[in-house]
């Protein structure tokens, strides 16, 4: 059944009988994540999560409902995170759905569709809830930076979410980190709340915004490692968060992928460039990632990069070291 967002958080965050299978699909993949840790926060810091994904369940769609079933080895709470996932688990989640009562599973699909099977298939069971997840824009953004800031005991003065927002163009998982850098630099907790003003944001450099990845993915994607390295240390030294610049790298490939699908229907490179609009200063570089990047290699540096993103954000990772080795590893083309 479909969901509001506010209906999708208050059952992540009292998991019930009734609902077994929460799917949260569409781009806003940071937003969708941020919500699936409720599940995680609601079971308790002692519960036992397994992680699973959409290639393990298209080879082995029984697995799902196996998991849901099974006990924690601890006797205490269990759930399941699914992430990514697309229509190759419909099997999985139709058994899921056929069973009984069984421990919790939410699903993250960056790339579903409204018109995906996986999607149909949760919203005409009762026994599961979707939503659609989409980046926040405007004032729904502002009340998003602004939660997340209360939640992290600050009080934003005027101007502060909004300009926070920006910085992060929308991304939450962005957001997220640079409101926790704010509240460390205050020492703000929920017991003990601090006012946060845009003298606070300049001290520990809130403008992602103005930073510029694209001399990091021209290096990249000329397959250059010296000169990347030298990007990526800039990048850390401006406190540009790894998440930023991989989403850029990602939508760079997605772009690159379309152009070489032009190609490959017989298009020349000149005229793929003109009607896709690549900026002038950017012709020379992106005619040479076209003769050098196969569909094949694009498709790979793609999912590398959402597998160094899902890294990045998860609890207890290693930080920008897991993405600048899995970007360094794309250019020895490797």
């Amino acid at each position: 059944m479909k969901a509001s967002e506010a209906q999708m958080r208050a059952a992540l965050d009292k998991p019930s009988d009734a609902v077994r299978f929460h799917l949260l699909y569409g781009p806003d993949e940071a937003g969708a994540a941020a919500l699936a840790a409720r599940l995680g926060a609601a079971m308790g810091k002692d519960a036992e999560r397994i992680d699973l994904d959409g290639a393990t369940l298209k080879s082995d769609p029984a697995r799902l409902a196996d998991e849901a079933a099974a006990m924690s080895l601890f006797g205490g709470a269990r759930h399941i995170l699914v992430n990514p996932v697309g229509d190759e688990s419909l099997d999985a989640f139709a058994a899921l759905l056929e069973g009984g009562v069984g421990n919790p599973v939410v699903a993250i699909g960056p790339t579903l569709k409204s018109t995906s099977k996986l999607v149909k298939l949760a919203l005409d069971s009762r026994a599961a809830m979707v939503l659609a997840c989409y980046v926040p824009e405007g004032r729904e953004a502002d009340a998003i930076a602004t939660q997340l800031m209360r939640d992290h005991g600050l009080r934003p003065a005027a101007g502060v979410a909004t300009r926070i927002v920006r910085a992060a163009n929308g991304d939450r998982a962005v957001m997220a980190r640079e409101i926790e850098k704010l509240a460390d630099y205050l020492d703000a907790a929920p017991d003990t709340p601090r006012d946060a003003g845009e003298d606070a944001l300049d001290a520990i450099g809130a403008d992602l915004g103005e930073s510029d990845a694209g001399a990091m993915i021209a290096a990249l994607l000329a397959g250059d490692p010296a000169r990347l390295g030298g990007e990526l240390a800039q990048l850390s030294e401006e406190g540009v968060s790894p998440i930023m610049w991989l989403r850029a790298l990602g939508r760079r490939l997605a772009a690159l992928a379309d152009m070489r699908a032009d190609l490959d229907r017989g298009d020349d490179i000149a005229g793929v460039m003109k009607r896709r609009r690549v900026f002038w200063k950017e012709e020379k570089a992106t005619a040479a990632a076209l003769r050098q990047w196969t569909p094949a290699m694009i498709a790979t540096a793609i999912d590398r990069a959402r597998a160094a993103e899902r890294a990045v954000m998860a609890p207890g990772n290693a930080g920008d070291v897991l993405a600048e080795h899995a970007v360094l590893g794309l250019a020895r083309r490797r």
